[in-house]
C-alpha cells in the first residue's frame, strides 16, 4: 500500500508535490501541484514545451504516469467533466480562503495551483493539516494590488486587466503582486510567472 512518504518521493521525482488529501468512499484523493524548485525547468525540457497548452499537456502525461505507477486514477482540473478542485482543496484542510478571496495553502501560499489529483481506491494515511497561514499573518495581500483589484470587496476583473494592459505594470513579467506578497508564497522563475500571466490575461479578460 502506498505511504505518504512514498507518494511524496514519487511526485517530487516528477517535478510535482502533494498538496494534501482527503478521505471519501473508502479511498483517498490527493491533490498535486507543481514543485516550485523543479517544475519550470522540467516543463521547458519536456516534449510538450513547444506545443499548444504545454502546461496542461505536460500535466496530463506526468500525472497520468504517476497514477499508473501508484495504482491510482488521475483527475485533472482542465478536462471535462470538470472536477471540483476548489472544494477538494478546502476538504484537505491545507487550503483556506484568504482575506482577498483566493485560496491560500500552508506551504504554497497564494501561489497554490493544481496540476491534477490521484484518486486511490484505498485509504492513505495523511499527515495532519497545519493551521491556516492567515491566522498569524498581517495580511499584506489586502493592499498589494496597485489598482485595488483584489481586496476586501472582492475581485474587480476589469481593473485587473486594465492594469495588465498598462506598460507600467510588472505583474505580467513577475506574476500577480498580491500572490507574490504573501509571506508563504514560494519564489518561482519570472519566466514561469510571465507564461501563466500571459495565458490568464488572454483567456480571462
Amino acid at each position: 500500500m502506498t505511504t505518504w512518504a512514498a507518494l511524496d518521493t514519487a511526485a517530487r521525482s516528477r517535478a510535482l508535490i502533494p498538496l494534501g488529501g482527503f478521505d471519501a468512499n473508502g479511498g483517498t484523493t490527493v491533490l498535486l501541484g507543481p514543485d516550485p524548485a523543479t517544475f519550470w525547468s522540467a516543463l521547458r525540457s519536456a516534449p510538450e514545451s513547444g506545443g499548444p497548452h504545454p502546461v496542461d499537456a505536460w500535466s496530463r502525461r506526468v500525472v497520468g504516469e504517476l497514477a499508473a505507477a501508484l495504482g491510482a486514477e488521475a483527475r485533472f482540473p482542465f478536462t471535462r467533466p470538470l472536477q471540483p478542485f476548489v472544494t477538494w482543496a478546502t476538504k484537505t484542510g491545507r487550503c483556506h480562503i484568504s482575506p482577498v478571496g483566493l485560496l491560500v495553502h500552508d506551504t504554497q501560499g497564494l501561489m497554490v495551483s493544481f496540476r491534477g489529483a490521484l484518486v486511490f481506491g484505498h485509504a492513505l494515511p495523511l499527515p495532519p493539516a497545519p493551521p491556516s497561514p492567515c491566522d498569524s499573518c498581517a495580511a499584506p495581500c489586502l493592499t498589494a494590488c496597485p489598482v485595488g483589484a483584489l481586496g476586501p470587496a472582492g475581485y474587480d476583473l476589469h481593473a485587473c486587466h486594465g492594469w495588465l494592459d498598462d506598460p507600467a505594470n510588472d505583474c505580467m513579467a513577475r506574476g500577480c503582486a498580491v500572490r507574490r506578497v504573501c509571506p508563504v508564497s514560494p519564489a518561482r522563475p519570472d519566466a514561469q510567472s510571465a507564461h501563466h500571466m500571459a495565458h490568464f490575461h488572454r483567456r480571462e479578460r
